[in-house]
Parts: C-alpha cells; structure tokens; sequence
C-alpha cells in the first residue's frame, strides 16, 4: 500500500527541514534517509512517501526509527525560539520571548542569533564559547546591566555586529571587548563616563562609529552630563587623570594625617615624662636630707 503523508502531519517543521525522501520496503536504515541535501520548502516536504508492507504497529516503530536518523540533533533549536536559514545561513530568533538567561542549547552552527527584547539582565561568562559561526548578534531591548569579563570568550574572529542598544549598561569590562572585531551598538544606556569607560575606547580600540552614540548619563563633573563622550574626550577631557589626581589627593590627606598623628603622639608623650619627671623631683625634695639628719642626732647626744 502507498502512503502520501502531507508535510503538515507527516514531521514537525523543525524535524522535516532535515528530510527529504523517506522510502523502502522495509524501512531499512541504509536505505531510510537521504541526506544529499536540505528540504528547503514546504512543497519539497510534501514529497515524502511511506511504502508500507508491514502490518502497521512495526511500520509507525520503523518510522520513528527512520525520524531519528534523519533529524541533526546537534542543531537541535531551543524551544523558546525559532531556527530557519537566512542566505544559506543558520539564523536563530529569540526575539520577544520573555527570556531571562541566555539560551544554552543554541545550535553550534548559527551564524545570525537574536535576543532582543526579552528580560535579559546579565551576560555570564562563556554564553556564547560554542558559537564560532556567529555573526550578529543581537542583544537589544533588554535590561542587561551586568556583563562578565568572559562574556563573549569562544566568539570566533567573524563576529561583525554586536548590538547592546537600549539596556540599562553603565560601565563594561575592556576585557570583554579586548578579542572583538566587530562593529558596536551602545545607544540608549545610562552610561557612567569616567576612567574605566576611557580605557575601554583606548584599550579595545574601538572606532568612532562604535562609541558615537554613548551619551554620558552620569560623570564627575555635572557639566559632562548629558554630553555625548567623544564630545567631552574632544574637549581635552581626560578622566584617568582626573582619577589620578583624586587618588594622590587621597593619598595625601591620609598620609597627612597619619603624620600629624605621630606629632600628637610625641608631643604627648614628652609631655607626660616631663610631668612625671617633675612630680618625681618634687617628690625628692620634699624627703628629709640624711646630712640635717644626722647633725640632729649628734647635737641630742
């Protein structure tokens, strides 16, 4: 008997991207799959066909067996998303789903990933060590405020676009953008411009195109509010040095002190052995001589 099962019932969509004929007599494994190329169509999909010359409780048994030899389980797409191809790339979509971590099963082979606008509020470290195809990714429209040193460690060399607009980002290690290549979105975060920001453009090299839209939201000085920062660094402002000589005048004042404490201490002390030294002579005076002792008695006897 020959079985046309329609693309809708005969496998999931994300299951029958990895069929393309299914066929045999027996269902046997060599000859269940092949695996020349990709089903890139739904119309390409309703081509599947089922011989069945088995009664049917061994033939839905082989079936299944034939459906786990042909899906790619180590391109498994996660549940909360949505996998298809976008110019014969992986492209994963994660967008409005109310996430709040990263993904970890994201398939190993994606070269475009989308998060944004979820409830993201952190980037551990290695989020993304397995994803060396990739090459956008989008974080946008999230509530990111921390980000890890080894936040996008394992990110291979081709990353060209790294989209971080619109969080809640103050500050950023230089170490997790020291090993990128690509271009940056940072608009619409709180940014803090002080030193640490500073060394961030100097360290990671990043380009203008990248920091043009980072606009001081808080900064030492309340004139750089609201500025953007390659504005206020144009001006001659440098925040490291203003840093440093915070630090010196810091350490200044502690030494200061540290030093008039000694003084104090001194001074105290001096004048507490003198006190006790006079009170020790007074002491002594006010003793009997042992000379107007002796002449008393001579003169009684």
């Amino acid at each position: 008997m020959l079985c046309h099962i329609p693309s809708t019932h005969c496998f999931p969509p994300a299951m029958g991207e990895a069929l393309q004929e299914c066929r045999g007599a027996a269902l046997l494994p060599g000859s269940c799959c092949s695996h020349q190329g990709i089903a890139s169509s739904h119309a390409k999909l309703s081509e599947c066909k089922m011989t069945l010359t088995t009664p049917p409780a061994t033939s839905i048994t082989q079936a299944f067996f034939c459906l786990l030899l042909c899906v790619p389980w180590g391109s498994s797409c996660p549940l909360s998303c949505q996998c298809t191809e976008r110019a014969g790339a992986k492209a994963v979509l994660c967008s409005s789903r109310h996430l709040e971590e990263i993904p970890k099963d994201i398939p190993k082979d994606a070269v475009f990933l989308k998060l944004d606008a979820n409830s993201i509020t952190r980037i551990p470290s290695n989020a993304f060590r397995h994803l060396s195809h990739l090459e956008e990714l989008d974080l946008s429209r999230n509530a990111i405020e921390k980000i890890d040193r080894a936040a996008f460690k394992g990110v291979g060399a081709g990353l060209r676009t790294l989209d971080l607009s619109s969080n809640r980002i103050r500050s950023i290690p230089k170490e997790a953008l020291l090993a990128l290549n690509a271009k940056l979105r940072l608009a619409n975060n709180p940014w803090h411009c002080e030193c640490a920001l500073q060394e961030v453009l100097w360290e990671a090299r990043l380009d203008p195109n990248s920091v043009q839209d980072i606009t001081c939201h808080t900064a030492p000085r309340e004139e750089y509010v609201g500025k953007p920062l390659l504005q206020v660094l144009d001006a001659g402002v440098n925040f490291c040095s203003v840093h440093q000589r915070t630090t010196d005048v810091a350490m200044f004042i502690t030494m200061f002190g540290w030093f008039t404490m000694v003084i104090v201490y001194v001074i105290c002390y001096v004048r507490h052995n003198r006190e006790d030294t006079c009170k020790h002579v007074d002491y002594l005076k006010s003793l009997p001589s042992t000379q107007g002792h002796a002449e008393t008695t001579n003169s009684t006897l």
